[in-house]
């Protein structure tokens, strides 16, 4: 046993491993599960340290808070290399690593919590986001009150006592004093402490820390994460939203079921079940979709024209989607942002039914189906095939017609449909107009 053990970690001692993780784009929760899975699986496979290759505007706070927490239980020592930028929520997960090392030119903070349309958010969100920054920084002996200073414009920053008690002025520092919010350059993230070194390069880390002879493992999400990535993309996830509303809509005006509905409902299985993957949708939600796609599909092959059944099933989709949109401890920011996350869905796809429906009006092919003139009766035109003759004459319901059924008139069966009243069976009946192919009776009284 000992010796199947050994042969097992013979390729780590013979060449020590040194991993790579991409935080680049925006942080997302895809991008935070590869994290929680992969960084307890690296420090039981063993290695030296892990790199992480930063260049990040930032993205969603629950993603970031779920990588610093990965980040701080790693038992193998963490860098972070801010490849030109880690802004908002990229500055959390730097200050979650035990070294940050800064390129020429990159900067780091401006940590203030946002919605959806950039506005600053509550001061719950950001009352909580202050002492998460401040939390991590001083959990890696760094100045918590800096890190405050990147999510808090109102605070105050004179002085800073930093190694060998050497006290500095932060005069020079933007977003020091009040009214500013704190964004670190190169320099000055140095000069107080909040950054350890300033190298331009991968290979530069690896010389300086003794790790270039080392085995470099750059740790890539799968093909499938990819894929889940790229559709719980902010962006891609409404629009997965839009084209299923588009289509639900669109078949919602022609009878029965076809390529509309289903491309709808292709992207609404596509937007739920990366989410579950992703676990940003749990299976409740996942249960409320089915059920409005059931309500959906009674509604477009068992009941006639649309009602009650149907706008239930569309209500169960947009419930579960706008939960979907929420973190587990949706705060009043979290909520608007989703809020305005489904309106612009529903909008979209409104607007894209509109657009659609205009366009194909237009469209060579819509003029070989339909007509562009109309075809009157003044014109010797008529849509009754010879049903006039029938107009007053009296009959005998051979069905129930609730409102539709079928009559007997004149020894024939035709099918007729009454004024909306519900007739019984065997009720006499006469016929009161005729429209088209429609023929509209009532009870001869």
């Amino acid at each position: 046993m000992k010796r199947k053990m050994l042969l097992l970690l013979l390729p780590i001692l013979l060449y020590p491993q040194v991993y790579v993780l991409e935080v680049k784009g925006t942080i997302d929760m895809g991008l935070a599960y590869f994290f929680e899975r992969q960084i307890p699986h690296l420090n039981q496979a063993g290695g030296d340290v892990i790199i992480l290759d930063i260049d990040t505007f930032g993205g969603r706070v629950d993603a970031a808070t779920m990588m610093k927490n990965a980040l701080l239980n790693s038992e193998m020592p963490t860098i972070a290399f801010i490849n030109t930028k880690a802004i908002s929520a990229g500055s959390l997960i730097s200050l979650a690593c035990d070294t940050i090392v800064m390129r020429s030119g990159a900067t780091m903070g401006a940590t203030t919590v946002v919605d959806i349309s950039s506005n600053k958010a509550g001061e719950k969100a950001q009352s909580y986001m202050r002492e998460e920054m401040a939390a991590t920084a001083e959990s890696k002996g760094r100045n918590p009150d800096i890190a405050k200073a990147m999510v808090d414009e109102s605070i105050d920053i004179d002085t800073l006592i930093v190694a060998e008690g050497d006290t500095l002025f932060l005069d020079d520092v933007e977003g020091a004093k009040p009214g500013k919010l704190l964004t670190l350059r190169t320099s000055t993230a140095l000069k107080y402490g909040m950054a350890d070194y300033q190298m331009n390069s991968l290979d530069e880390i690896l010389d300086h820390f003794g790790y270039a002879q080392h085995d470099l493992v750059k740790v890539k999400p799968s093909w499938s994460e990819v894929i889940v990535r790229f559709l719980t993309d902010p962006i891609v996830s409404s629009l997965l939203m839009t084209i299923g509303f588009l289509g639900i809509i669109f078949e919602i005006q022609s009878p029965g079921w076809g390529v509309p509905g289903s491309v709808g409902l292709l992207a609404l299985a596509l937007f739920f079940s990366t989410s579950l993957i992703a676990n940003l949708a749990s299976v409740t939600e996942v249960l409320f979709l089915i059920a409005g796609i059931i309500l959906l599909g009674i509604e477009a092959f068992v009941i006639p024209g649309f009602g009650v059944v149907g706008i239930v099933g569309i209500v169960l989709m947009i419930y579960a989607m706008f939960t979907m949109l929420l973190p587990v401890a949706p705060t009043p920011t979290d909520i608007n942002s989703a809020l305005w996350g489904l309106s612009i869905a529903v909008i979209g796809g409104l607007f894209g039914l509109w657009f659609m429906i205009k366009r194909m009006l237009r469209t060579k092919a819509w003029g070989r189906i339909s007509l562009d003139t109309s075809e009157t009766r003044t014109e010797g035109y008529s849509g009754s095939i010879g049903l006039e003759d029938y107009l007053g004459k009296t009959g005998v319901a051979i069905t129930k017609l609730r409102p539709a059924g079928t009559a007997l008139i004149d020894g024939k069966r035709l099918d007729v449909v009454t004024t909306g009243d519900y007739i019984e069976k065997e009720t006499e009946i006469v016929i009161r107009r005729i429209d088209g192919n429609r023929i509209v009776v009532d009870k001869n009284n």
